[in-house]
């Protein structure tokens, strides 16, 4: 990486500070924003592509709008980085995803520039149109923008908020599509050969880029001649525009990297009242040369030497949990024709990119579409298939519905495989995977199944696939235990039956996934000061082990429930239920997410906060002696 001399970077606290630069200066002080975002990242991982094919967008929305009057409104904060550092957040960015300091994603009670949060894709349009209405309601005056990827352009909540906001033609909203033609994988599907059709017509390009120079500096004239404009799109794109048979006025492609023809672009339609939408192609990783080789590793690729790009991998001994799932799913889809994978646009994410290399037919990108990767994976079901559905956790929840109407009531086969279940870590309280024992459990004919190791992972996805019935496994991220797994024969797992882990007289533990490896720990700590602790292993959240339950019940005076999730609706809950209605009253201690949103930090710091990690768990026991 070449370094340049921060020049205007410490000089611009505030967007007011940034309108103080002539547009000339601008590229400089992009560059600076970008050499600034890759330093930091080095250091302190975040997602760093995304927010570097970005920059200019932040940079000219905040130059030519009077933000935070004006709301802008971000569609996943992946890219919003840039947008930090120029809203007041530049020296609190070395602390960016750290325990109390500030989000990686735009947060409302963060800043009064982030006008909404943003975790999850598809929302911005809709949340956009929200204020925009509310504007009109209470006789405001301000500009709205939404900026949205490509990517998050397939979610059903995309469409549905376009659907609203176009048809009443007095919204002035302004929606930019950042085009880059990625998500955390290469985007797929027919709205991402759509938007590359506009985006290489070499007729309707020449056309426009001449249109634009003749007229974006007279916006009424250029209101009075987009018409015309349209038809002549049409023609030659040889094609219905998608966006303007949504109400929308398209205006683009454009540069997104050319920050002097964004500014004048966005000045020119500034004026223009009417939902519109302007479509800039941007490259992921734009600007930092290993990042725009490999696109999908630098999505977040963790610490690297930012001058030669190498990456600084943290040693392990154990493998982790998403490669396991990947390699037994190619393992059962060889053994199983009726196996077949599908994911909404995290093939590489949770390894199902090992599938997808060796039976491309057998597996499925929808995008991103939870709902419909679960309705989709019904269909399948209900015609023989038996689909591996792989979503994290926290995405799983935009799902809920599907899962309940289109699964569980038809009690159809399908394996929900819901990785990064549990605390997740520096991506805090938008991507932990705590809520999902609670949320599955409750519904009907659901199977729902923890690992707390890498061979129990692969035995349970066995046994899913032998099972018949809906089966959700869900596991934490990143690396296991370090058990051997490999070749393992597969060893079928009686449904709703748990283990012993280890012996003990007088504290029992029943545990669950993630768990469990906390509660061996605190065991072995607890008998370094002489109390005896017994293990059990769960293994299913639902239907729970009534017998084990009975027997700890009838055995221990002190019970202690470790899970890696919510306690409102856990396990926990269901076991002290368990034991009132058996009429045998222990007391209970319940260990796991109180009753909050966890902010971000490592997953040692929260497993400490939250009180369930080893040292937690022998609090409870030695409380309990």
């Amino acid at each position: 990486m070449t370094h340049i001399e921060y020049k205007y970077l410490y000089q611009i606290n505030t967007p007011a500070d940034l309108r103080k630069l002539s547009v000339n200066q601008l590229p400089d002080y992009c560059a600076e924003l970008r050499q600034y975002i890759i330093e930091q990242c080095a250091i302190n991982p975040g997602h760093l592509a995304s927010s570097l094919g970005a920059v200019e967008i932040a940079v000219a929305v905040h130059y030519v709008y009077d933000t935070p009057e004006d709301k802008l409104v971000w569609d996943v904060g992946h890219q919003a980085y840039a947008h930090k550092i120029i809203t007041s957040r530049r020296d609190e960015f070395v602390n960016n995803r750290k325990l109390n300091g500030i989000s990686g994603f735009p947060r409302m009670a963060e800043s009064e520039y982030d006008a909404f949060g943003a975790g999850h894709a598809s929302v911005s349009i809709s949340a956009a149109l929200g204020m925009v209405k509310a504007a009109q309601l209470r006789g405001e005056q301000f500009k709205t923008i939404a900026v949205i990827g490509d990517g998050s352009m397939t979610g059903g909540l995309a469409f549905e908020g376009m659907n609203n906001a176009g048809a009443d033609r007095t919204n002035d909203l302004l929606v930019i599509l950042n085009d880059n033609n990625m998500a955390i994988d290469r985007a797929t599907g027919a709205l991402s050969g759509y938007l590359l059709r506009m985006s290489t017509s070499k007729s309707y390009n020449r056309f426009k880029q001449n249109l634009w120079s003749l007229l974006s500096h007279i916006p009424p004239l250029l209101r009075l001649c987009q018409k015309a404009g349209n038809a002549v799109k049409h023609g030659l794109l040889q094609n219905s525009n998608l966006f303007e048979s949504f109400g929308f006025r398209y205006f683009g492609p454009v540069d997104g990297h050319d920050v002097k023809k964004l500014v004048q672009t966005l000045t020119a339609l500034k004026s223009i009242r009417s939902p519109k939408l302007l479509h800039i192609i941007t490259s992921k990783g734009h600007g930092y040369s290993p990042a725009e080789q490999n696109l999908t590793v630098w999505h977040a690729p963790g610490r690297f030497n930012p001058d030669t790009g190498e990456r600084i991998k943290q040693p392990s001994d154990a493998d982790r949990y998403q490669d396991v799932f990947g390699q037994t799913l190619l393992e059962l889809a060889k053994a199983d024709e009726r196996v077949v994978g599908v994911t909404p646009a995290m093939p590489t994410g949770c390894s199902m990119n090992i599938l997808m290399e060796q039976m491309p037919d057998r597996c499925f990108d929808v995008g991103i579409a939870e709902a419909h990767a679960v309705t989709f994976s019904a269909g399948l079901a209900a015609a023989g298939q038996v689909p591996f559905c792989n979503i994290y956790s926290t995405f799983m929840q935009r799902a809920y519905d599907s899962i309940i109407h289109d699964v569980a009531l038809q009690n159809l086969p399908v394996v929900m495989c819901l990785d990064r279940g549990g605390l997740v870590g520096e991506d805090g309280a938008t991507h932990h995977g705590v809520f999902d024992l609670a949320y599955l459990s409750c519904i009907p004919n659901m199977v729902v199944a923890a690992p707390s190791d890498e061979l129990e992972l692969r035995n349970m996805m066995f046994t899913a696939l032998q099972s018949g019935v809906p089966f959700a496994i869900r596991y934490p991220r990143g690396a296991g235990c370090g058990v051997a797994w490999r070749d393992k024969a597969f060893e079928l797992l009686p449904v709703g039956k748990g283990r012993v882990l280890r012996e003990g007289s007088d504290v029992a533990l029943l545990a669950l996934g993630k768990g469990c490896q906390f509660a061996m720990e605190a065991a072995q700590l607890a008998q370094e000061q002489g109390v005896s602790v017994a293990v059990y292993d769960l293994r299913y959240a639902k239907p729970l082990d009534e017998e084990l339950v009975a027997a700890v019940g009838a055995k221990f005076d002190h019970i202690i429930t470790v899970e890696d999730g919510s306690l409102r609706g856990g396990v926990g809950e269901a076991v002290v239920k368990m034991l009132a209605d058996k009429g045998v009253c222990k007391r209970v201690t319940t260990l796991g997410v109180g009753d909050k949103f966890v902010e971000q930090g490592t997953v040692a710091e929260l497993y400490r906060e939250c009180g369930y990690d080893a040292e937690g768990i022998l609090k409870a026991i030695l409380e309990k002696k």
